[in-house]
Formats: C-alpha cells, structure tokens, sequence
C-alpha cells in the first residue's frame, strides 16, 4: 500500500537521491553523486523548512519512492477578484517499481493544496511521458506562454 504524506526536512537526503535518479536518467550528469546528493539535501531541507517549496512524497513499506514539489508565486494585486497566486509544480517523479497512479495522487495532492490555498493557476513543464497525466488532471497547453533562458 502506497501512502501520500507532505514531505519534512528529514525526509531530504532520500528525495535527494530521488532526484539524482530522475534526472542523470534523462541527461549525463556534470556533478559528483555525492556532492550533488549533499548540496541538494541541504537546498531541500531549507526550503521545507522554511516553506518556500513544499513537497508530497509517496511512501510504500516506510520507503519513499515518489515526490512532487510545490512553490507559490505572489502575484500583484488586482482588482478583479483573481486569486493572488501562482504556483510551480515541478519534479514530479516515481520509481518505476511503484508507478502507476502514484504519480497521480501525487499530483492531486499537490492541486487541492493549490486550490485551498488561494492558488491562480498552476504551471509545469512536462516530460513527453507525462504530459498526458496532466492532461487527465485537467491542465492545458498554453501558447501564449513565453520563455527566456537567461545566460
């Protein structure tokens, strides 16, 4: 049985290794493992501390083996009654062991946060893979979207 939980600051050196496993998958990494494990868990343990990002994880026999993160955006007020925030999935990603529908309710969790929390909208940037699952979940391509990679 797989059970969803928010994720704490303890919880950072695993989510660390999580995230090594999701993304030296999809391109040749260009830091040591370790050191990358250590300035990640250290970045992640901050934020969830803090509350800048939050993050759910998946848990099967006390063992993560899936996360999804969250941060919120604030926006400038206005007048017409929008809510006053975006917020940022990202790092959605589960072990191929325990995938399907985990990822799903990873990404519920992180959508009635959202929706509780007077979120806007949320944005993501999803893999080929992926996509159709946030699709399911209602969310739509944007082509008014603009983006610059800063260099």
């Amino acid at each position: 049985m797989i059970a969803i939980r928010l994720a704490t600051a303890a919880d950072a050196h695993r989510l660390a290794e999580l995230r090594w496993e999701f993304r030296a998958a999809k391109e040749a990494a260009v830091e040591d493992h370790g050191a990358f494990l250590e300035r990640c868990a250290a970045w992640m343990a901050d934020e969830l501390k803090d509350g800048r990002w939050r993050a759910w994880v998946a848990e099967r026999d006390g063992e993560i083996v899936g996360q999804a993160w969250l941060h919120v955006l604030s926006k400038l007020p206005n007048p017409n009654g929008e809510r006053a925030r975006h917020a940022y999935i990202s790092n959605v990603y589960v072990v191929p062991a325990a995938r399907g529908g985990v990822g799903t309710r990873l990404v519920n969790a992180a959508i009635e946060w959202a929706s509780a929390h007077h979120v806007d909208r949320i944005v993501l940037w999803p893999t080929v893979r992926s996509r159709s699952m946030y699709i399911r979940h209602g969310f739509t391509p944007n082509g008014d979207v603009l983006e610059l990679t800063c260099r």
